[in-house]
């Protein structure tokens, strides 16, 4: 059996990171918060992966920070900023260094930190045994991992301060009626359901969706004639590619489009 904190395997033009300490609850560790980035980097630079799913093993998508941990070893003062700064805070810059969509497939518990890092995915399906909890606030804590950041841009600011100063659990229908989740599934069929989804966004042109990623993540910082630039210029760029051709040539001649990212 693999004893790896994270492990990584590919499907087809899918790349898939299992979180892999279900004995406690998937809590982060050095070699995971390593493994993770390195991870999201290996399909990151692997051509032939064209999007990306997080999951966990077990019963737990992430519980974050081992609470155990934290009595028993605790951090002095800069360790904590190093670890976060050095370690977690990475995943998050990585992701947004990430053209490829990445779908968090939560299959159960997503606590503290661990409902941070399926907010910093693309896209959420879950569950429906999936349960959400931006638990800081009861371990006498701040969203140490991008929760203040990601939660008030998916939930608005008056939830997202609720959901923070409260702590309090969402289950997979409250999530979705929030718009946490895209998705709720049967339990059983949470990871074929993600591929799915993960795989048609694959089966797309490269170059568009790579560009249709950026464009709505630079949207939300730039005004609205900064981007209507912006997409303009891309536009121009798609419509000279050989994809844009080929989805054209498809789609006259009724058939399955094919591309190579040009």
């Amino acid at each position: 059996m693999n004893d790896q904190h994270v492990l990584y395997h590919t499907k087809d033009q899918v790349a898939i990171i299992t979180l892999n300490r279900p004995e406690v609850k998937n809590a982060f560790s050095h070699e995971m918060i390593t493994l993770w980035r390195q991870f999201l980097e290996k399909a990151r630079d692997d051509k032939r992966i064209m999007a990306i799913i997080v999951t966990g093993k077990g019963d737990t998508f992430c519980s974050g920070g081992n609470v155990k941990d934290m009595r028993d070893n605790g951090f002095q003062l800069w360790d904590m900023k190093k670890f976060l700064w050095e370690g977690v805070h990475r995943i998050a810059l990585t992701l947004e260094d990430l053209d490829k969509p990445v779908i968090a497939a939560v299959n159960g518990y997503a606590m503290g930190a661990g409902m941070d890092m399926a907010l910093m995915c693309d896209m959420r399906i879950c569950s429906n045994k999936a349960l959400f909890a931006e638990a800081y606030i009861n371990m006498g804590i701040a969203a140490g991992d991008g929760g203040a950041y990601f939660l008030p841009r998916i939930v608005g600011t008056s939830k997202a301060l609720e959901l923070l100063l409260t702590g309090d659990m969402l289950n997979a229908e409250e999530a979705l009626k929030l718009g946490i989740v895209n998705k709720v599934v049967d339990h059983e069929n949470l990871m074929d359901e993600t591929f799915r989804l993960a795989n048609k966004i694959a089966a797309k042109a490269p170059l568009a969706v790579q560009m249709m990623k950026r464009a709505v993540y630079q949207g939300q910082t730039h005004s609205l004639r900064t981007h209507l630039d912006y997409i303009s210029s891309h536009m121009a760029l798609l419509s000279v590619t050989e994809d844009h051709k080929e989805a054209i040539n498809a789609f006259l001649e009724k058939r399955k489009p094919v591309f190579h990212g040009k």
